[in-house]
């Protein structure tokens, strides 16, 4: 934006030091990102620019790490590929097996959280519910608390919360239950775990969304003869569905990026994407971890553009802008 043409010198030198700043502050956050991205299509095993790469060679460049990808932990990597081999893939391929479980885990976890955060944010936008604030601050402090601590937490009490597997109870959730009949080294365990981080996401964003909504609107839908439920899901849920939307899409990135509670819950069965870096870190470095974090990258943005647009469409639906 430019200056006004009465603007001092001291307020000129304010505003190209603050623009100065801001470009510094993006660069410094976004710099991390320009430099994975490259490094991903190294052809050669290294974390840093080769030569070639530095000179811009064609040969200095390759798609061997995103193939690792496919090809890591497979029976028959060198095999024709064909059916067999994508079914090799899938079957045995640690980071494909470590995206199917991160996607069935956010899945699961997301629906969770999504459903027991909208609920609490309306009935914490309710004016006569007691206590707000402190429920409040208890529904989000898994946003505050270090992760480490609650990751601690959440493991003493599912390696506490057991079953009998002889009674009625115990039979039943044998499926979703470890050996003993815990919640810990379970998938139920971690797809809880994630709920719980994920909840705080939609209460906010969910809360931020009913500040503007019209409570006169239920209030007139009801006088019409409309139930309670038929008014939540024909007037309300239609206003705030930006909003829990784009709240199950942070709980969902929370899933997807979580690896201290994994670490602490999860068996070695529940392999997700951050646990497999992890473990590929600790055992063997490779450039495939860098192919990952740009896949993760792009994951992100596609995210965040689709919280935009809803929050612009949610904006248009209250009547904040313009349509």
């Amino acid at each position: 934006m430019a200056l006004p043409t009465y603007a001092s010198p001291l307020e000129r030198i304010w505003h190209w030091t603050y623009i100065a700043l801001c470009v510094a502050i993006f660069t410094f956050l976004i710099a991390p990102i320009l430099v994975v991205i490259p490094l991903s299509f190294n052809a050669e095993p290294y974390f840093t620019f080769t030569a070639k790469m530095r000179s811009f060679d064609p040969e200095g460049y390759s798609l061997r790490w995103y193939d690792t990808l496919l090809t890591f932990g497979m029976a028959r990597p060198d095999a024709p590929r064909d059916a067999s081999w994508w079914a090799d893939v899938w079957a045995n391929a640690r980071w494909i097996n470590a995206a199917k479980n991160s996607v069935i885990i956010g899945i699961f976890s997301t629906i969770l959280a999504t459903v027991l955060g909208t609920l609490a944010a309306l009935g914490l936008s309710r004016p006569e519910m007691p206590f707000r604030r402190v429920i409040m601050a208890v529904l989000i402090s898994p946003m505050i608390v270090p992760i480490i601590i609650t990751a601690t937490g959440m493991f003493f009490f599912y390696s506490s919360a057991c079953v009998d597997s002889t009674t009625t109870l115990g039979r039943l959730l044998a499926p979703v239950l470890s050996n003993n009949g815990c919640l810990a080294n379970t998938y139920l365990g971690v797809i809880l775990a994630h709920a719980t981080l994920g909840i705080p996401f939609v209460i906010i964003t969910v809360t931020a969304t009913l500040i503007g909504f019209d409570q006169s609107l239920n209030r007139a839908a009801a006088s019409l003869g409309a139930n309670p439920r038929r008014v939540f899901f024909k007037v309300t849920m239609p206003l705030i569905l930006p909003g829990v939307i784009s709240g199950a899409l942070f709980a969902f990135v929370t899933s997807f990026d979580e690896v201290v509670a994994v670490l602490f819950i999860a068996g070695p069965d529940q392999q997700t994407i951050p646990r497999q870096m992890w473990n590929g870190i600790r055992e063997q470095i490779s450039p495939a971890i860098l192919a990952v974090a740009t896949l993760l990258v792009v994951f992100s943005i596609a995210l965040l553009t689709t919280v935009e647009l809803l929050r612009r469409r949610g904006e248009r639906l209250r009547g904040l802008t313009p349509a």
